[in-house]
C-alpha cells in the first residue's frame, strides 16, 4: 500500500487571518482539486484534515503498479497547485508532499464519506513526518517506494531524517522528474540499426492495408536472436502512434500449447478478459465486447469464439468451419472499427489450429484495414511449405545478420553504454564471435561490459554459455529471482515471485534486472492487478532454467502450479500450463488431470490434432495397470484423431491450386 500525504505550506497560520468563508473558498477548489488529480491515478481520497491530504493507492483496488502511480499523483499535485496559482485568483499556494509504501491496516467497510479512516499503521504515520521533511513545493519518498520506482523517477539522495516516534533516522529521496512514461520501464534497449529495408517493406504493407482497407499477412523468419521482435517493435511503435489498434500474442515453446493460444490473446486484449476470471466472467466480457461490435448474430459469435479462446460452457460445435467462420466475423468487426494489427509471435511453436486460423483471416476476410503479423523461425516453412513464396495477400520477410559496419555500430554503442567507453580490440572479437546475430552481439558486449576491462580471459565460444555467464555473474537476489522466473515460464508475473521468493520484495531486483536487459515488464497482464513480465529472450530463460538443480526444479514447479490454481482457478487457457507444471514437479495424477481438461478443451473447439496430442500425453503418464482410465482416454485420443484426419484432408484439399486460385491456400 502506498500513502500520500500533501499539505498545504502556512495556510494554517493565514487562515487565522481570514474569514471562515475565506478559508472555505480556498479549500473547496484546493480539496477538488487535489481529488481530481489523486484519482486519476487510481488512488482514493481517504481523509481531509483541514489543508491536509490523505490520498492511498492499493485499496479498495490494486492495480500492481501502485507506487508509482502515488508519485505521478505527487508530482501532479505540484504542478496542480503552479496551474491553481496562475489562474488569476490570487491564491498563492504552496505545498509539501510526501508519499511512503508498505503494510497497513486496511477497514474495508469504513465510511470514508463520513470522515472514517481506511487504513491505520506506521507507513501512515511517516508518510506525515516526511511531507513536514519535504521540501516547499517538493515531493519526498520513503525508502520502498523509492526501491520500487526509482527506474521510473530520477531522485536525489537527502540526509536521513530524525523524525519523532522513530529510533533510527528515515532514509529518503526527494523526487526531481519522472524518467519513463506511466506504465512503463526503462530499459537499455539500443538505437535501432540497420533492417532499413525490411522495415520500409512493413511500411509499405501498412500504407496499403490502412489506405486501401485490406488484409494482409507479413511474416517474419529468423533464427533465434536476429531480430524479429525488435523489428516488429519498431515497427508497431509508429502504427500506434497512427493510433491504429495493436494486439499481440504469443505461441509458447513449453508444453501443450494454450488453445489457439495466439487468438485468444488478442480477444482476451480486446475484451480484458483475465487468466484470473472465472470461465462464467470470461464469456460475460466477450458477450459485451461483441456487442458492441458490428456482427450478424452476436449471441452465436460470442458463443464460438468462447469455445476458440477455451472459455467454452457446455456442448461442442460439430463443425470446426462455424467456429472458424464465427471467428472471421469478430476479427472482421474488429477491423472495421479502426486499422488494426494481430501480432502473432514466435508462430513455429504455434498449433495446427491456430496456423489454420490464421490463414482463413489472410484469405476469407475483405474489405476491412487488417495486417496479419507473423514471426517465426524458419523451420515453419517444413511444415508450411506454401508461406516460402509472395503472393497478392501475403509478403514473407527473411532476416539476415547484420552487415559487418551495421553490426560494428551496434556493438559499440552497447559497450559504450555499459562501461561509458568502448574500445576497438572488444568490438573487433564481438564481431568476429557473433556473425552479426543481434541477441549475440548484445549478449557478448554485455559480458564484456559488465566484467572488469581485462581482456586476457578468452570469451565463452556460444551464446548459451555467454548468459550463462552474465547469469552466474549477477548478484545473488537477482539471480534468485531470475531462477524463480525461469521456472513459471517465457512469462511470468510478480505475484508468482513474490509466492516463491522467502523474501517477497522482488520490486528492487525486477528493476535491476530490466536495466539489464534480461528482463522486460510487459503493458498488460493476464493475470488482474499483477505486473506481468517476459524474458527479453527465450534463450535467457532456457539457460536460466538448464542451471537449476532436478529436485529444486520440481519442488518451484509445483509452487508454481499451486500459485496459478490459486489466481486463476485452474481452469480455461491456465491448464495446459498447469500439466506442464505438475508434470515437471512429478505429480502425474495432477498432471493428467489438466492434461485431460486442456484436451477436452481443445476438441470442444476443433483443435483435434491438439486434442489427440494431450490425449497421447495424459496416457504416456498413467501407469500401465490403470487399465480402465487408459482404455477411456485412448477412445477419446481415437476420437480425435479420426476428426483430425478429416480437418486435415479439408486443409489439403483447400491448398491444391486451381483456376485462378489466390492468396494462401
Amino acid at each position: 500500500m502506498s500513502v500520500l500525504f500533501a499539505d498545504l505550506v502556512g495556510f494554517t497560520a493565514r487562515s487565522e487571518r481570514l474569514d471562515p468563508e475565506d478559508v472555505l473558498a480556498v479549500l473547496r477548489p484546493y480539496h477538488a482539486r487535489l481529488r481530481s488529480e489523486i484519482e486519476a491515478f487510481g488512488g482514493t481520497v481517504e481523509k481531509f484534515i483541514g489543508d491536509a491530504v490523505v490520498g492511498i493507492f492499493g485499496a479498495p483496488v490494486s492495480h500492481g503498479d501502485d507506487p508509482e502511480r502515488a508519485v505521478h499523483a505527487a508530482l501532479a499535485i505540484i504542478d496542480a497547485i503552479t496551474d491553481m496559482n496562475s489562474g488569476g485568483s490570487g491564491l498563492d499556494l504552496s505545498v509539501r508532499v510526501a508519499v511512503n509504501t508498505g503494510e497497513v491496516v486496511v477497514a474495508t467497510g469504513a465510511r470514508v464519506s463520513e470522515g472514517e479512516g481506511m487504513v491505520t499503521g506506521d507507513v501512515v504515520n511517516t508518510a506525515s513526518r516526511l511531507q513536514a521533511a519535504a521540501p516547499v513545493n517538493g515531493v519526498l519518498v520513503g525508502e520502498e517506494t523509492y526501491r520500487t520506482t526509482r527506474s521510473a523517477f530520477e531522485y536525489r539522495d537527502v540526509a536521513p531524517l530524525v523524525v519523532k516516534g522513530k529510533e533510527k533516522p528515515v532514509r529518503a529521496w526527494e523526487t526531481m522528474r519522472v524518467t519513463t512514461a506511466p506504465d512503463s520501464r526503462q530499459s537499455r534497449d539500443a538505437p535501432f540499426f540497420g533492417r532499413a529495408s525490411d522495415l520500409a517493406s512493413l511500411r509499405s504493407i501498412w500504407r496499403r492495408v490502412a489506405a486501401e482497407r485490406v488484409v494482409h499477412l507479413a511474416a517474419m523468419f529468423g533464427e533465434a536472436g536476429i531480430g524479429k521482435s525488435r523489428l516488429a517493435a519498431e515497427f508497431l511503435h509508429e502504427v500506434e502512434r497512427d493510433r491504429a489498434d495493436v494486439f499481440r500474442g504469443r505461441a509458447v515453446p513449453y508444453g501443450a500449447n494454450t488453445l489457439y493460444g495466439p487468438f485468444a490473446q488478442h480477444v482476451k486484449q480486446v475484451a480484458q478478459i483475465f487468466a484470473s476470471d472465472s470461465g462464467a466472467v470470461g464469456r460475460q466480457k466477450l458477450a459485451e465486447a461483441t456487442m458492441a461490435l458490428d456482427v450478424g448474430d452476436p449471441a452465436h459469435v460470442t458463443a464460438c469464439v468462447a469455445f476458440l479462446v477455451g472459455i467454452g460452457g457446455g456442448g461442442e460445435v460439430a463443425d470446426r468451419r462455424v467456429l472458424f467462420e464465427a471467428a472471421r466475423q469478430w476479427v472482421q468487426a474488429v477491423a472495421n472499427r479502426r486499422p488494426t494489427v494481430l501480432v502473432f509471435e514466435d508462430v513455429h511453436w504455434a498449433d495446427t489450429g491456430t496456423l489454420d486460423l490464421l490463414e482463413l483471416f489472410a484469405t476469407r476476410i475483405h474489405g476491412s484495414p487488417l495486417l496479419l503479423l507473423a514471426l517465426a523461425r524458419p523451420e515453419l516453412l517444413e511444415t508450411r511449405e506454401h508461406w516460402r513464396s509472395p503472393l497478392a495477400t501475403y509478403t514473407p520477410l527473411y532476416l539476415e545478420p547484420l552487415d559487418r559496419d551495421t553490426a560494428a555500430d551496434l556493438a559499440s554503442w552497447l559497450l559504450a553504454s555499459a562501461r561509458g567507453r568502448q574500445q576497438e580490440a572488444d568490438t573487433s572479437i564481438i564481431l568476429d564471435t557473433a556473425q552479426g546475430n543481434p541477441l549475440f552481439i548484445e549478449e557478448f558486449a554485455t559480458s564484456l561490459g559488465e566484467r572488469s576491462t581485462d581482456r586476457a580471459r578468452i570469451l565463452p565460444t556460444t551464446v548459451r554459455e555467454v548468459i550463462a555467464a552474465r547469469l552466474d555473474a549477477l548478484p545473488a537476489r537477482e539471480r534468485s529471482v531470475v531462477l524463480d522466473a525461469a521456472v513459471v515460464g517465457r512469462t511470468f508475473w510478480r505475484g508468482a515471485l513474490q509466492w516463491l521468493h522467502a523474501d517477497p520484495d522482488v520490486d528492487g531486483a525486477l528493476h535491476a534486472l530490466q536495466a539489464r536487459a534480461i528482463v522486460v515488464r510487459e503493458p498488460l497482464s493476464w493475470i488482474e492487478n499483477d505486473e506481468q513480465y517476459s524474458f527479453k529472450h527465450v534463450l535467457i530463460r532456457e539457460v536460466a532454467h538448464a542451471t537449476i538443480s532436478r529436485r529444486r526444479r520440481s519442488e518451484r514447479h509445483a509452487a508454481v502450479a499451486a500459485f496459478l490454481e490459486a489466481r486463476t482457478g485452474g481452469g480455461g487457457a491456465t491448464a495446459t500450463a498447469l500439466a506442464d507444471h505438475w508434470r515437471e514437479a512429478g505429480d502425474r495424477d495432477k498432471a493428467v488431470r489438466y492434461l485431460l481438461l486442456a484436451a477436452d478443451q481443445a476438441s470442444r473447439g476443433w483443435a483435434k490434432e491438439q486434442a489427440a496430442d494431450l490425449y497421447r500425453e495424459a496416457l504416456d503418464l498413467l501407469a500401465e495397470d490403470d487399465s480402465e482410465r487408459r482404455r477411456q482416454i485412448a477412445k477419446l485420443r481415437a476420437v480425435a484423431m479420426q476428426a483430425a484426419y478429416h480437418v486435415t484432408d479439408a486443409r489439403l484439399l483447400a491448398q491444391r491450386p486451381g483456376p485462378g486460385s489466390a492468396g494462401i491456400r
